[in-house]
């Protein structure tokens, strides 16, 4: 086989994309109108496309998926439905986490020669649970412009839609599907002071449930989040006793982030303050070691002051 006859079909269309007179104007269609492209300069283009609703695409992400020399998708069925609703003609290519060793040097090659390519996955924002995150850490090594183009994000949906805090978060992505591992995992972040984030399966929900009742407590509040933007979204919010219980037996369809409410760290015993307070007064002047202390533990600073005199007093009676 001759080197023109291997050449992939993104391949071509870079080439193609290098010769204004060969190409036609790119267009995007809101509604009945036709909307003009303009131009995109070199990049790595991160596409966030919608959940479900298709009305949550943004218009920068319709001119960016409309302007670029190549779209790079996890699945072209997928991605072809979203682009045929927009009016976008360019033919997507599969990039997933099968086929990335082999495909993702290609696109590589495009970026190398000053082309424009946009990454989308089948729904949400790319580099989130899926293999996108090797081409973006692989552009930005070598020195490609990597452009963000920021959108729908399930995990940022349903935090907002749990009633849970939002002021610190952590996304954790899915859950181990073995028991013990999984329970090994939610071991990890019992007691982290933010709320928690997780994908599940819908066959995995019942026993994730009951493994989180389990590990974290049954009065930890939560939020089952299922099917979000789409016809049948559904956000129930409870403890995780009573969500795993009202799961145990349903059949349960869809995508699903878990969110759960923040853990809080355990309050050190009086003896482990006073080993605190010990060390730390033997490299430190009292009140700075106060503060430190306060710093680490959270208790008030005045009361760990006095508490270090106190014990200081102790040991001066006791050497008496």
């Amino acid at each position: 086989m001759t080197r023109k006859h291997s050449q992939t079909r993104a391949e071509t269309d870079a080439r193609k994309a290098s010769d204004p007179a060969a190409q036609p104007e790119r267009l995007f269609r809101i509604g009945t109108h036709e909307v003009a492209a303009r131009p995109l300069s070199p990049g790595l283009y991160l596409v966030a496309t919608p959940i479900g609703n298709l009305g949550d695409i943004s218009i920068r992400a319709l001119e960016t998926l409309a302007g670029a020399d190549i779209i790079a998708c996890e699945d072209t069925r997928v991605s072809r439905v979203l682009l045929d609703r927009f009016g976008i003609t360019t033919r997507p290519y599969a990039y997933h986490e099968h086929n990335a060793e082999r495909v993702g040097p290609k696109l590589m090659a495009a970026l190398d020669a000053g082309k424009s390519v946009a990454l989308i996955s089948d729904a949400g924002t790319p580099l989130i649970s899926d293999p996108g995150y090797r081409l973006s850490q692989t552009a930005i090594e070598a020195g490609v412009p990597v452009i963000p183009i920021p959108g729908a994000s399930a995990p940022m949906a349903a935090l907002v839609a749990s009633g849970l805090p939002s002021d610190a978060f952590l996304f954790a992505g899915f859950l181990p599907s073995k028991d013990k591992a999984r329970r090994d995992r939610l071991g990890e972040f019992k007691t982290v002071a933010a709320t928690l984030m997780f994908f599940e399966s819908p066959n995995r929900l019942a026993a994730g449930l009951k493994s989180a009742a389990d590990v974290l407590g049954t009065d930890r509040p939560a939020a089952v989040c299922r099917e979000l933007t789409k016809a049948y979204e559904e956000i129930r919010r409870g403890t995780l006793g009573e969500l795993a219980t009202q799961y145990e037996d349903e059949n349960v369809r869809g995508e699903i982030v878990l969110v759960i409410g923040p853990g809080s760290t355990p309050l050190p015993s009086e003896t482990d303050v006073d080993a605190l307070l010990a060390k730390l007064a033997a490299e430190l002047p009292a009140g700075k070691a106060a503060t430190e202390a306060a710093r680490l533990t959270g208790f008030p600073r005045k009361d760990l002051y006095q508490r270090l005199l106190d014990m200081k007093d102790l040991a001066a009676k006791g050497d008496a």
